[in-house]
């Protein structure tokens, strides 16, 4: 192999044994994926992320005691633990959780049933600072925004975009990848990248998951725009 490959280093968070075990296999199978830290409930899992300082936490919601979305909210709001991106670990019961968390700062969400390759490659998206935004559960978000945010807050931030960048953000919360929103606006991925980076920045924004929620909490878009409605 020429040259040494980066290692993502990983903690899994989940109460059931087998869970993390099956995880665990999984990831550390890959030359570039180690997991380096299990935990049973979010407290354990705030405990190994101070300790361990991984790039990626797969965070189950319901554990006992301190919850997979109240281990989130901490671990993303501390200035020294908020570079581990997290994963939300979910089953499609578990919808009502979806908005909460990424308004804590998680950067995506997984099924638990999830394809083996798939796990591993969403694990490396993640890594890379991408986020596991679908459209799917952008419509959830949406529905969860409308039950809960009656009236939009104007975000001052969002009066330094430029049309283009207004035009990015819309797609980016309606769950759109770079690829579909270049095809979308007739420019390169590359430059829609640059784009989404861009804007990133001057909202302060961690990752194209807290963009999602601040085109809606903002009033940009309004819920039913991107819900298959339009």
């Amino acid at each position: 192999m020429a040259g040494e490959e980066v290692t993502v280093r990983i903690v899994i968070a989940d109460d059931q044994r087998l869970v993390r075990a099956g995880f665990s296999s999984i990831l550390d199978d890959e030359d570039d994926l180690a997991v380096v830290g299990q935990a049973g409930d979010g407290a354990d899992a705030l405990r190994k992320v101070r300790e361990l300082e991984p790039d990626i936490v797969l965070m189950d919601v319901r554990m006992p005691g301190m919850d997979g979305l109240e281990a989130t909210e901490a671990i993303k709001g501390d200035s020294v633990l908020s570079r581990s991106r997290v994963i939300i670990l979910t089953t499609f019961t578990e919808d009502e959780y979806i908005y909460r968390a990424l308004r804590a700062g998680a950067s995506g969400f997984l099924l638990k049933d999830i394809d083996p390759d798939d796990l591993v490659e969403a694990v490396r998206v993640v890594a890379a600072g991408d986020a596991l935004i679908s459209p799917s559960v952008t419509r959830k978000v949406i529905a969860e925004f409308a039950a809960q945010v009656r009236q939009p807050k104007p975000s001052p931030e969002l009066g330094s975009l430029t049309e283009r960048e207004n035009e990015v953000l819309r797609l980016v919360a309606a769950g759109l990848s770079n690829d579909e929103i270049g095809r979308s606006l007739y420019i390169s991925p590359a430059t829609a990248k640059t784009h989404v980076s861009r804007i990133m920045q001057k909202l302060g924004a961690r990752d194209r998951a807290q963009l999602v929620v601040t085109a809606y909490e903002s009033g940009m878009v309004l819920p039913g725009w991107a819900n298959g409605e339009g």
